[in-house]
Formats: structure tokens, sequence, C-alpha cells
């Protein structure tokens, strides 16, 4: 009897507080993809551990006239160990919109610029050729490349509510405009469209469907998807992508592109919500830190970088705890700082952005040594040879691409090839690993 009433009991408190959902497994992946065991990212049966970089604006450097350049790039990063890319494959249209890279890979709903998509193709290519793996961000939460709020625009046929350089509307109010998009059908349709078209793509080199090419890494959802007050419905998105993407491609590691629990809705607690939306076929998390956009650092007062470190970890220990209980692994895949004195000159100096490298990078080694799930990061960003066209210019068609993207100052973040000493930061640590 009192077996029979523990069993009841069971059954009753489990119908209330049931078993979060379990990811979906990934298949067996065949010989050269990176894959995941544990809160370990594996390659060939080795641990894969990464310094890398974000290289979004990558697919645009594959087209014709930017391809010596792109090769050149790559070259740099190979040099530096740079083994993982983070690169955007979501770009929307129109083309004559401020505040977003051009010329857009989607001019409009289903018709596609082919010369990007064949940049993307020999990006891959070239990326191949150098060890180099890839995570591909199939959409994008911010305006700078179209992302969700020109999806919810073509729908309207209404101009977004842009945040930008010369005024504009309050970043509360396009976040407000943009979570609109998780509810729509018709505007998650058309991404799901677009999620097809690159997801189950053959490369236009090769001949390899995208499914089978290693060089890929993971697909992740959109860059940095935030939820607002609609959680069932962004859940529900990130659910039915999830699927979506594993039905087409058994082979690739998903992420969401989350900055972490700091992107949760406010309703509710965050970190359960964050669990919550990791756990539905997600195969790694991420979490992203801005030290200097969240009011932590200041450029022009040096020592607010030693307290806004301290800050930097106890938020990535939030999420490195998550990982431990969820047994995955965790990259930190956005940080960065600017120029000293928040200079936006090339040829100025990076003391302070060097020693916070240096810091994080300090860490990453600490928690691979301790065995944490902490496995990988992605600075922010590379800008290669490429340069504004005056520092702290506002992006227009036809400048150079760099790290920053275009509705940010030209030449705030981004990492050129001459930041001799942050590149032989960056050596010193890839070297280790």
């Amino acid at each position: 009897m009192k077996q029979l009433s523990i069993i009841l009991m069971a059954a009753f408190f489990s119908s209330f507080f049931p078993k979060p959902e379990q990811p979906i497994p990934l298949a067996t992946p065949p010989e050269g993809f990176i894959s995941v065991e544990g809160t370990e990212f594996k390659l060939n049966g080795k641990p894969y551990r990464f310094i890398g970089t974000n290289f979004w604006y990558g697919m645009h450097l594959g087209v014709p006239a930017q391809r010596e350049r792109l090769i050149n790039e790559l070259d740099q990063l190979q040099a530096i160990g740079c083994n993982n890319l983070r690169i955007m494959v979501g770009s929307e249209g129109p083309g004559d919109e401020k505040y977003r890279v051009q010329p857009p890979l989607m001019i409009k709903p289903f018709e596609y610029n082919e010369d990007i998509l064949e940049g993307l193709d020999f990006l891959l290519v070239e990326m191949q050729k150098r060890d180099i793996h890839g995570v591909l961000v199939l959409g994008n939460f911010w305006h700078w490349s179209g992302g969700f709020a020109q999806y919810l625009s073509w729908l309207d046929g209404k101009p977004i509510p842009y945040p930008s350089l010369d005024g504009g509307v309050s970043w509360g109010v396009y976040m407000d405009y943009t979570f609109r998009f998780y509810s729509n059908k018709r505007a998650k349709n058309w991404f799901k469209a677009h999620v097809k078209k690159i997801v189950a793509r053959t490369n236009s080199v090769t001949g390899k469907p995208y499914k089978d090419d290693p060089t890929i890494m993971a697909w992740q959802l959109a860059n940095e998807p935030k939820c607002g007050v609609k959680v069932g419905a962004y859940r529900n998105w990130i659910r039915q992508t999830t699927k979506f993407i594993r039905e087409m491609d058994p082979n690739h590691l998903i992420s969401t592109g989350s900055e972490g629990i700091m992107s949760e809705s406010l309703f509710g607690n965050r970190r359960k919500n964050f669990i919550k939306n990791h756990s539905m076929g997600i195969d790694y998390l991420t979490a992203h830190i801005w030290i200097q956009n969240w009011g932590w650092y200041d450029p022009h007062k040096i020592p607010t970088l030693e307290t806004s470190q301290k800050k930097a970890i106890a938020y990535l220990d939030k999420h490195i705890e998550i990982a431990k209980e969820m047994n995955m692994p965790v990259v930190l895949e956005e940080f960065g700082i600017s120029r000293d004195a928040e200079s936006y000159d090339a040829t100025s100096t990076v003391v302070q952005r060097d020693s916070y490298f240096k810091f994080m990078f300090e860490y990453l080694e600490k928690n691979i040594n301790e065995g944490s799930p902490y496995q990988g990061m992605n600075f922010w960003a590379w800008g290669g040879e490429g340069r504004p066209r005056i520092p702290r210019a506002v992006y227009e068609a036809g400048d150079d691409l760099i790290g920053d993207p275009p509705h940010e100052y030209q030449g705030w973040y981004s990492v050129y090839n001459t930041d001799t000493t942050t590149l032989q930061l960056i050596k010193t640590f890839t070297d280790k690993f």
C-alpha cells in the first residue's frame, strides 16, 4: 500500500512538474564533421576547441570582384590560428536601405542575388582548404542585414522603425516591432523558405550538398534572437525551425545564436526560460558579452576595465553552470571593445583591447584545463585589410565591409591586419589549442 501511494504521488507531481524536453539526438555524423559528446565538441574522435572570430560578411567577399581580398583574409586568419568563423548567411533587401549590408542576398521574397549565393559556395571551398570551420547564421533579429524586421515590413508595407545613428526610434520601439515576427505565420513561412534555400543548397563549385559538407560546424537560427513577451511563440519558433533543419540535415549541429540569459523575457525566470529554449534539439549553448555596449566599461576611464571583466566572467559563469546542468558545450561567440579612448582611427593603439582579449583568452584556457563545458570563443570582429572611408564613417554601399555592421560607426570594434600586437596575442593562444 505504501509503495502504491508513492507511485501515485510520483505520478501526481510529475504531471505538474514534467521533465524538460530532451534534445533530439543527432545521427552519428560522417568522418570530418564536428559533433558533440557531453560537454565537448569532437572532431574525428579528438576534442575540438577554438578561438575564432566573427566574419559575418564572408559570403559577400566570395563574389568575383572581392575574391582576392577573401583569399588574403582567410590566409591571415589561418596564419594566426583562427579556425572557426561565424558567418551571416541571411541578408534581406531592399538594396537602397540605410544601415544595412549591401547588396542584399535576398532582394525580395524568394528572389536571390545568385552572385552572393555563389560567393558563399566559394567561401566554403576556400575555408575547407585551410581546415577552417564555419557557424552559418540563417537570420538576424537586428536590422543591419534586414532580418526579421524586413520580413514584417514586406508583409505590412510599412517602413521599419530604425534605431539609427542620426536619431530614429528607441531600441525598445524597434524590438517591439520585431517581436511580432514569432507570431506572424507568413513571416515565419518566408523565413522557413530561406532556411530551406540555404540548408538544402548544393555547392555550385564542388557539386556537394551543404548537408554533406563538414566545413560547416553548425547552423544557427539567428543572430541574437530575443524573446520579448511572446514566450510561447518564441519557443515554438525555436522548436519548429530546429526540427525543420534536422529533417533536412541530420549531420550538422544546431545552435540558437542567443546572447544568453539576458535575451530572455522579463516575464518568469530568465534562467529557466533559457534552459527550456535550449532543450528542443539545440546542441550547444551560446553567450555574448558586451561590456562597453552594456555600460560596464568606459574606454575613457581605464579602471573600469578591471571591474567590467569581473562582471563579464560572472555572466559567463552562469552559462557554464547551465551547460554543466544540461551536459552540453557552451561558446562565447561575441565579445569585444573599442580601440583605446574609443578611437576610430586604424592607426591608433589597442592596449586596453589587448588586455581584455588576453584576460578572456586566459579564462577559456583555464576552463579547458579544468574540463569545463566552455569550449570556444569568437571575438568581434575581423576587419582584416578593409578600412572605413574615414574613421567613424557611416556605412554606404560600396564601402569596404569590415567587422562593424552597417548600423554602427565604422572602425569601432574591428580588428585589422595591422593590429600586430592583437594578432600575435591571438596566435599565442591558438597555438596552445
